[in-house]
């Protein structure tokens, strides 16, 4: 029992994806190879853009930091679920549980003020290129990324706050295979009607609002590139397109978990499998693969080093 916060739930039971032997075998095998071809992948991104000094621009630097979210995302749910496919009794601690939602998160917060940003800086270079050398230099970058961090950290410290408040008293069982706001809350032995407002609000109207907004603002960049001259507009309108999918594919699964009352729906596991464990691994290599820079400077340098042979 925990005194602190009038807690007698000292563990919670997580019920995970499947419960047949076979099923978890072979979502194991999946998601194992997933990581295994994927990760590495994420982390030959940023090795490429701190290796290459072709890639020293603010807008790599911005896809390097969005890659190490992700990889750092990549590890707060999954290593816990696979470690589950082996075994019997699915368990996580009061204190565990507490850690993995609010670095879940502080990160996803971080990501989302990261594209906010990354917005912005597109903004500046199509809008404003003669002044964009000099307005976003290094210390901006840096002051960007770590508004981008605290923002996050705001936000899931408010999230965690409200939680430990709470009182549990049994049952203990998850219907997921991680915590989340959504889970815990209704196993709290008081009426949360007022803390799941401010979680709504904390969680599912921010994203949905910075959801619209950068839609919008790509959408006006892309108007104005059309209208533009044609110089560099269709390298610019190819970048503008990426960050809009990588949004899309960023923010469907968020809205769509946070976006509506705390209730439990058919679809909630396989949505929280994409937001969670295969969408954070794809964004950066969404925007790779349509980054023809990134993936010359890829070769070049594994070439160097031996690893790729030049035809």
């Amino acid at each position: 029992m925990e005194d602190g916060n009038s807690t007698e739930v000292t563990e919670f039971v997580l019920l995970g994806l499947a419960q047949t032997r076979a099923v978890q075998l072979s979502l194991f095998m999946f998601f194992f190879l997933f990581y295994v071809v994927i990760l590495p992948g994420n982390v030959l991104i940023i090795l490429t853009i701190h290796w290459d000094h072709h890639l020293g621009s603010p807008m790599y630097f911005f896809l390097a930091n969005l890659a190490f979210l992700d990889l750092c995302y990549c590890f707060v749910t999954p290593p816990k679920m696979l470690v589950h496919f082996f075994s019997h009794h699915k368990v996580i601690s009061y204190k565990g549980c507490i850690a993995q939602l609010f670095f879940l998160h502080f990160l996803g917060g971080s990501e989302i003020n990261l594209l906010m940003g990354m917005a912005f800086d597109r903004y500046l270079a199509i809008c404003k290129p003669l002044h964009y050398s000099t307005m976003v230099n290094k210390g901006f970058c840096w002051a960007l990324v770590g508004a981008s961090w605290a923002g996050g950290f705001i936000h899931s410290i408010i999230q965690v706050i409200l939680i430990v408040h709470l009182p549990f008293c049994g049952p203990n069982e998850l219907d997921n295979f991680f915590c989340d706001i959504t889970q815990l809350v209704k196993l709290a032995c008081t009426n949360t009607y007022q803390i799941e407002f401010v979680m709504f609000v904390n969680s599912g109207v921010i994203t949905l609002v910075c959801f619209l907004l950068l839609l919008i603002s790509y959408g006006a960049l892309l108007v104005r590139l059309r209208a533009g001259s044609s110089h560099g507009k269709s390298k610019a309108a190819s970048t503008c397109v990426t960050h809009i999918i990588i949004v899309f594919v960023m923010f469907s699964p968020a809205i769509y978990i946070y976006c509506r009352p705390f209730r439990s729906f058919p679809m909630d596991k396989v949505v929280a499998v994409f937001h969670t464990v295969v969408f954070p691994l794809v964004n950066p290599t969404i925007y790779t693969l349509r980054n023809r820079e990134i993936l010359s400077a890829m070769k070049r340098m594994l070439g160097r080093y031996g690893l790729w042979r030049r035809k």
